[in-house]
């Protein structure tokens, strides 16, 4: 039987692959939190960009953050999928409101 290969994502034009940090279990007074409670995260690191937004002359505009990047987003930013059970977000540069670091 052949292995099968887990599915490389590479985001198109100007967007970004983003992996959420992971949501924090207890409150600053030190009590638990359920995960009903939990937010969901407004960080992640860039696991992947495009190869950035294509200008009217047929250049391409550098993205301004890197594979790598903690980055801060808005809580509606972006879309959900999931690959090989881990969640990541697709979204615009645009999207991304910080570097955090």
């Amino acid at each position: 039987m052949a292995k099968t290969k887990s599915p490389t994502i590479t985001p198109l034009g100007d967007r970004v692959l983003i992996e959420r940090v992971a949501a924090e279990n207890k409150t600053k007074g030190g009590l638990v939190l359920p995960d009903t409670a939990k937010e969901k995260p407004r960080e992640g690191i860039v696991v992947a960009t495009g190869k950035g937004r294509l200008l009217d002359n047929g250049e391409r505009q550098p993205f301004s953050i890197q594979k790598g990047d903690h980055v801060l987003f808005s809580s509606y930013a972006g879309t959900e999928i999931k690959v090989d059970g881990k969640e990541y977000l697709v979204m615009g540069e645009d999207e991304v409101l910080a570097v955090i670091g």
